[in-house]
């Protein structure tokens, strides 16, 4: 497995990637017409190619056999509501792994990896949304010591999902 800054040619495959591993984990919740809507603008290869021009943003991939199996993406500013005394808090937008590359450490090496960019951009904490439902992803982030600081929602189409903002000290 190779641990790798994201370039604008991989921006169709991480595209493919969300979109396969947000329906895998999330797709049952939604209506069709909800999902396709979300899809579309969340994961689609024109919006990863934005991202990755955006100066303020940095995405990681890993691979394995020259295939992106995981991506994380981060921001060096949150974009979440403001519910803690942190000065400059980052956000970690997406860490997503093939549904078929589950438990292989990929999510590991990839926080590893943002909890480091995050101090080298000299943030004081790390904030994350994260469904409040998703007990196996709070456990992960609960190991990097991020919990669960206020009730947020997250709206896909005209559905709103209970979210939890977790936060960190850095």
């Amino acid at each position: 497995m190779t641990l790798r800054l994201a370039t604008q040619q991989d921006a169709a495959a991480i595209a493919d990637l969300g979109r396969r591993a947000f329906i895998a984990k999330f797709g049952h919740l939604y209506s069709a017409a909800n999902l396709a809507m979300f899809l579309d603008d969340a994961h689609s290869p024109a919006k990863v190619l934005k991202e990755l021009a955006d100066p303020a943003m940095k995405v990681a991939v890993m691979e394995d056999d020259g295939r992106i199996a995981s991506f994380c993406k981060i921001v060096k500013s949150s974009g979440l509501p403001a519910h803690t005394p942190a000065l400059r808090p980052m956000e970690l937008k997406q860490l997503y792994t093939d549904p078929d590359q589950i438990g292989r450490g990929h999510g590991a090496r990839l926080m590893d990896w943002a909890l480091a960019e995050a101090r080298r951009w000299g943030a004081d904490e790390m904030q994350l949304s994260v469904y409040a439902d998703n007990p196996d992803a709070q456990r992960f982030y609960r190991r990097y010591g991020m919990d669960k600081v206020a009730d947020i929602t997250f709206t896909v189409g005209d559905h709103v999902d209970p979210e939890f903002l977790f936060a960190g000290a850095l």
